[in-house]
């Protein structure tokens, strides 16, 4: 079992999203010595969760750690057991370098959630931190509660019932389309979009594609800046169905850009929202038109599948 150690708190953290990106959770469980004159294994449990409607499993992890250490208190001594390596190899690892270089990648890319790896460096200054990574659903008893907290807040928001009290946005209604766009973005720093007319309504004009490329971006940065710029080049006022692989594009895009910006583009946690610069850049894009998402059925997966290929060659062109 783990113990108490002079006066030190166990806390156990999990997070996840589910679709990732999409509505998720964290869950904390928090071991607090009982107090004076209690046996030394005696231990008050205390549980917390929360989560965000459109959120990553990496920033569920690192805001169950960050309400952890909140909880804790200034001065505290905390044993914090994870079962994420991005949260443990982040901390022990590679806040120090990021700190060091600007927070930036060794590739020379803003660092992904900065503004939570901020939060939890402040933290960590104010107490004295053990990090211990035990493997997931392993029967660890504190571990797999601190699972289940997370996963009851992400389906609790999966199902619309939190979140300040609102459900999720619905989506808008399907827009008459010109034309379909079919989007990806390569792991190696690339991109491509095939602008394909639909019957009369695209001019008899044959499909066109579209490539870019950026060192340094992640895979969220680069299907983004692919939207914008197939939205941009079309006609003024025409219609578009966006294909896409990416829940990242499709929700944000869908649903939660209104509501980014309503709170002056910050989460809901008061967090910055993530590649801002580039949501700004499709908002401006979705304006000037009717756009639909559609989730891609199989022959549209197939046609954004052929897209890796010119993907790939722009990212070697940059």
């Amino acid at each position: 079992m783990a113990g108490v150690h002079g006066g030190e708190i166990d806390a156990y953290t999990d997070g996840g999203a589910g679709p990732n990106p999409g509505p998720g959770g964290w869950g904390v469980v928090l071991l607090r010595p009982a107090g004076k004159g209690a046996p030394a294994t005696k231990q008050l449990v205390e549980e917390l969760s929360g989560g965000e409607d459109f959120t990553t499993n990496n920033r569920m992890e690192l805001t169950a750690a960050i309400r952890a250490l909140e909880a804790a208190g200034e001065g505290a001594r905390v044993r914090l057991v994870t079962d994420s390596q991005y949260l443990r190899r982040g901390i022990t690892r590679w806040l120090p370098r990021w700190a060091a270089g600007g927070w930036r990648r060794q590739d020379g890319g803003a660092v992904a959630n900065q503004d939570l790896w901020r939060r939890l460096a402040a933290l960590t200054g104010s107490r004295r931190v053990r990090w211990e990574w035990v493997r997931g659903h392993a029967g660890e008893r504190w571990n797999e509660r601190a699972d289940a907290l997370a996963r009851a807040e992400t389906a609790r928001r999966r199902r619309g019932g939190a979140g300040e009290g609102a459900a999720h946005p619905a989506p808008p209604p399907a827009a008459a389309a010109d034309f379909d766009l079919y989007l990806k973005a390569s792991g190696r720093g690339g991109w491509a979009a095939r602008i394909r007319p639909r019957g009369d309504g695209g001019g008899g004009e044959e499909a066109s594609l579209l490539t870019g490329a950026r060192r340094g971006a992640s895979a969220n940065e680069l299907i983004l800046e692919a939207a914008a710029a197939a939205l941009e080049s079309l006609p003024p006022g025409a219609g578009a169905a966006v294909h896409a692989a990416s829940d990242y594009l499709r929700a944000g895009a869908a649903q939660w850009l209104p509501v980014w910006r309503r709170r002056g583009w910050k989460t809901q946690t008061g967090g910055a929202v993530a590649n801002r610069a580039a949501w700004e850049r499709l908002a401006r894009a979705l304006a000037a038109r009717p756009v639909s998402w559609p989730r891609p059925e199989e022959e549209a997966a197939a046609e954004i599948a052929a897209l890796e290929k010119p993907a790939r060659q722009a990212a070697g062109k940059a």
